[in-house]
């Protein structure tokens, strides 16, 4: 399947009660276009990132009970799996698609890694554009805007990174579902493909610990 954009249809899916239900309409309905945006942009962000980067489209294995309200593909330099490492992702919520850099609980350089960005936090701070946002917990749709983040915030993150366990730090866009639906092929390879040249320094930090 090619890519053509996400459809009402899409984000509906996520109104589905019951985890087998809502996972039949993952599978039917979303899964086909992650795989195809995982076949696209494996090799835009191998050429990107200078390492050879693989996609894995989201299972959802362990769930035994409640419905994902999520569901992704990312990308990483590892073909067994990218939760241990820092990643990107496209994905969606009922309310709105997320391109992400990612570093999530499972990271064991999570320490690291923060300690390094607070060493490069004001250039980070001026680097990311306002209309950028943060989280701090990939399960949550959540975000604060880069435009009201205070460097203080940052910080906070950052060093939580180093500290607390579950600690998350990841950084993107959002577009709101009616934009989304709104939005034509080549609009979101340009969207996309952006997002990810202007994540591409906070993916490079890894370099840096």
């Amino acid at each position: 399947m090619t890519f053509n954009g996400f459809k009402e249809q899409d984000f509906n899916v996520f109104h589905t009660d019951g985890l087998e239900q809502r996972m039949v309409q993952i599978i039917t309905h979303i899964r086909p276009k992650l795989e195809a945006l995982g076949d696209k942009y494996a090799d835009e962000l191998t050429s990107l990132t200078g390492e050879e980067m693989f996609y894995h489209v989201a299972k959802h294995a362990r769930r035994t009970v409640n419905p994902p309200k999520d569901t992704w593909v990312a990308f990483a330099p590892n073909k067994r799996g990218y939760k241990m490492l820092p990643h990107f992702q496209v994905g969606l919520f009922e309310t709105h698609v997320f391109i992400w850099f990612a570093l999530i609980y499972e990271s064991p350089i999570k320490d690291s890694y923060g300690k390094t960005f607070l060493k490069k936090l004001s250039k980070i701070k001026k680097e990311i554009p306002d209309s950028f946002v943060w989280s701090d917990d990939h399960t949550k749709p959540d975000s604060y805007k880069h435009s009201e983040v205070k460097k203080d915030k940052l910080k906070e993150m950052a060093e939580r990174l180093s500290t607390v366990k579950k600690a998350e730090l990841l950084c993107g866009v959002h577009i709101s579902k009616d934009e989304a639906v709104a939005m034509t092929e080549d609009e979101w390879f340009t969207r996309i493909s952006e997002t990810f040249k202007t994540l591409l320094p906070l993916y490079n930090l890894k370099k840096q610990l």
